[in-house]
């Protein structure tokens, strides 16, 4: 199964009509955050597939059609605190970044760790139940000394290590960190997870064994 991994920059690319010819065979779409509204609406209606997103450190609203705020994109999935089966992969998503102003989706570390804490019992029911916590975790931020930065608004989050230390999913696509020159390292491998920078986009090709019926 083929996935696109999107966040934080509109990619040319991907707006327009290429988008249908170049990625026809895309069965799900995963934001990892900062993309605005109509272009997450525009791939998820050009596409036609699942669009599960989680927000990042940057709120974006547009007005609709009828002057009214809009804050959600339409026919996509908010995944934030939750786990979801979707095309037979086991997501889930973490928002925001680190605190650093009064900005919107910012926690401290403590808060995040509250965050994952609260997914915990979902996702032992998933080992319970299909053998496994998880394939995917969906994040803005980067884990903590992985693929993050010094300051402290790209900081990466501390309880992300744990994370992948005791539920070990097979990858962690985060966003947040703009990957501009190849001096950017975009692919980690920690234990049994690929972390993998999604910047823009990337295409992610899942083997079937690892989906469920």
């Amino acid at each position: 199964m083929r996935i696109l991994a999107i966040a934080d920059e509109v990619d040319q690319r991907l707006y327009g009509p290429v988008l249908r010819q170049r990625f026809s065979d895309v069965s799900l779409v995963l934001s990892c955050g900062d993309l605005p509204i109509y272009y997450l609406e525009f791939i998820v209606s050009t596409l036609n597939v699942p669009l599960l997103y989680v927000r990042g450190n940057h709120a974006p609203e547009q007005l609709s059609s009828s002057g009214e705020v809009k804050r959600e994109p339409e026919g996509c999935v908010d995944i934030d605190g939750r786990t979801v089966k979707e095309r037979g992969l086991l997501i889930a998503g973490l928002e925001g970044s680190m605190r650093y102003s009064d900005g919107p989706n910012q926690y401290s570390d403590n808060e995040m760790w509250v965050k994952v804490l609260r997914l915990a019992p979902r996702l032992w029911l998933n080992k319970k139940r299909y053998g496994r916590y998880l394939d995917i975790l969906v994040t803005h931020s980067a884990p903590l000394g992985i693929q993050d930065a010094e300051d402290l608004c790209h900081r990466g989050f501390r309880s992300f290590v744990p994370f992948l230390e005791w539920f070990r999913p097979r990858y962690h696509l985060h966003g947040h960190i703009h990957a501009y020159t190849p001096s950017v390292v975009t692919e980690t491998r920690y234990l049994d997870t690929m972390v993998l920078n999604a910047f823009r986009f990337r295409v992610l090709d899942i083997p079937d064994d690892t989906l469920l019926a």
